[in-house]
């Protein structure tokens, strides 16, 4: 029999001593009204303080308080310096900051907001900054009423705007960069460009410059520059792994040690499946179906079978899916959650850690496709996926097998 008694003194619960008699949930909560100057009135910041110390592992929150930002942050928050709003939390700008936004948005004391959509408007800014007059008026017109408008209208609509605004920069930055050559070596504007200058600059640098194309489509609607004319590029290949080193990779992700199980399974869905990483990150745990009769995986418009091994993966991973012990709260709904509260993975994240591993990403996804079109009629394969139909015939194309042959055959059962 053990004499001492572990409850706390002010919350009765049995959870061992933390600091004196208090718990380390009690603890933590008098360390945030500490920090906040007393109990706060706001209801946002009560609800916040309520999130942390109902965290699963409230000592993984009392270290993360102990941060300097963070503490500056709470403070600020407390006295009113910073408010409890977007606008307030935008003022200060860290990595501290983020986190807390994203707990306040996922226990509902903030609204949601679109990620990449603010980021955007501040890179713009910070990407006009000190241009020439001649270069920085159409690069702001460029940015601001085609790419900045058509974000705001994805955002308002719901729709993801990663890959909008990551491709909006790339173009906005090839952009300034010809037309920055063009005023420094012939003292010529957008407007008074010729087609020979940007044939000499397409011809004289990497491929990424063909992304001035989009620029001068505009540039013709708006009647800023009507000469010009900057053709489509077309990959000159398309890179794939050989069936062999794709199995290599499916049989180190299935029994190797290289990698984290998170990373191994968005891995797997990969060489599978042929799934898109961005895609990846962004399923939710409800596409996994787990019965007797075995597991099927929803990634198109009708279920897919995850064999074996991989479906015991699958099932170990969502039995201990990283990131739900602290202040989010166990119900992410992610397949893999972030650190940050309600959001999943970014996938620039499993991205590197497969690259670094020596996964060739675009050379895996078009094997896998172009596998699976061997073995089942591109438009079976297109609906189980989640591909266009187009897609999945031309990979059909570019592995010599007529659609007609694949009649009877099929491993994807509806």
């Amino acid at each position: 029999m053990i004499p001492y008694d572990f409850h706390c003194e002010r919350c009765d619960v049995e959870a061992g001593h933390h600091r004196g008699r208090l718990c380390a949930r009690c603890s933590l909560r008098d360390d945030l009204h500490g920090l906040l100057g007393g109990t706060p009135h706001n209801p946002a910041l009560v609800g916040l303080v309520d999130a942390l110390c109902a965290s699963d592992r409230p000592e993984s929150i009392i270290v993360w308080k102990r941060s300097t930002k963070v503490q500056e942050l709470l403070r600020g928050l407390g006295d009113g310096a910073i408010s409890v709003s977007h606008e307030g939390l935008d003022s200060v700008p860290c990595k501290q900051t983020e986190h807390l936004r994203a707990l306040l948005q996922h226990h509902e004391l903030l609204p949601q907001r679109d990620v990449y959509l603010p980021r955007f408007e501040q890179w713009i800014e910070a990407k006009l900054e000190g241009l020439p007059d001649d270069v920085r008026q159409p690069v702001q017109q460029f940015a601001t009423w085609h790419h900045l408008r058509r974000i705001r209208a994805k955002a308002v609509a719901g729709a993801s705007t990663r890959g909008p605004v990551h491709s909006a920069k790339q173009e906005i930055t090839e952009t300034v960069k010809f037309l920055l050559w063009l005023h420094e070596t012939y003292q010529r504007s957008a407007a008074t460009c010729t087609q020979q200058d940007v044939d000499e600059w397409l011809a004289t640098g990497p491929t990424t410059r063909s992304a001035i194309r989009t620029f001068f489509v505009r540039a013709k609607k708006d009647r800023l520059n009507t000469t010009v004319t900057v053709q489509h590029r077309s990959a000159k290949a398309s890179p794939s792994l050989s069936q062999d080193q794709r199995l290599a990779w499916i049989q180190e992700l299935l029994t190797g040690t290289s990698e984290s199980l998170p990373y191994r399974v968005a891995g797997m869905l990969l060489l599978l499946y042929a799934q898109p990483l961005v895609k990846v990150v962004a399923f939710p745990a409800s596409i996994v179906d787990d019965s007797d009769s075995g597991m099927t995986i929803t990634l198109g418009t009708h279920p897919t079978d995850v064999p074996e091994p991989f479906a015991t993966l699958i099932r170990t991973h969502l039995g201990a899916r990283p990131n739900l012990r602290t202040g989010a709260g166990p119900d992410s709904p992610w397949l893999f959650p972030s650190t940050l509260a309600g959001r999943h993975l970014h996938p620039n994240t499993v991205m590197d850690r497969l690259r670094d591993l020596g996964v060739n990403l675009l050379g895996a996804r078009n094997r896998a496709i172009g596998e699976l079109v061997l073995e089942c009629p591109p438009s079976l394969v297109a609906d189980a996926l989640g591909y266009s139909y187009q897609v999945a015939f031309l990979h059909a194309d570019k592995a010599a097998e007529p659609w007609a042959r694949y009649a009877g055959r099929s491993i994807m059962s509806p």
